[in-house]
């Protein structure tokens, strides 16, 4: 079991698709997000498995919730800053989280 303290840990915003491009240099389809949290925060890269559901310009402009206080990694020579969220669909392919109604950019999920 989690606790309340764990959960609280995890930095989930919301933020805005203002860019995305393929990653073919990957080893599993993937593409580049460069989302948007405003203030702060500001823009974020992200490198997520998405393509079976999602085409780069089917993305722009579309709010999506990422994880933005885990470190930084390296995924085919893009740095991936940001943890995208998604849940699996009947086979095993990325369905995004978002909001159902348009928020404010660097709202934090709670």
């Amino acid at each position: 079991m989690a606790t309340i303290e764990e959960f609280e840990a995890l930095d989930i915003r919301v933020g805005t698709v203002r860019d995305a491009r393929p990653l073919p240099q990957a080893r599993k389809p993937s593409i580049c997000l460069w989302i948007d949290f405003g203030g702060a925060l500001g823009v974020r890269q992200s490198s997520a498995q998405i393509t079976v559901h999602y085409r780069p310009d089917t993305l722009i402009g579309r709010q999506v919730l990422a994880v933005v206080n885990f470190p930084p990694r390296r995924i085919a020579g893009f740095t991936s800053e940001v943890l995208t969220l998604g849940v699996p669909d009947e086979e095993g392919a990325v369905v995004l989280l978002r909001p159902d109604f348009a928020v404010p950019d660097g709202g934090r999920m709670f």
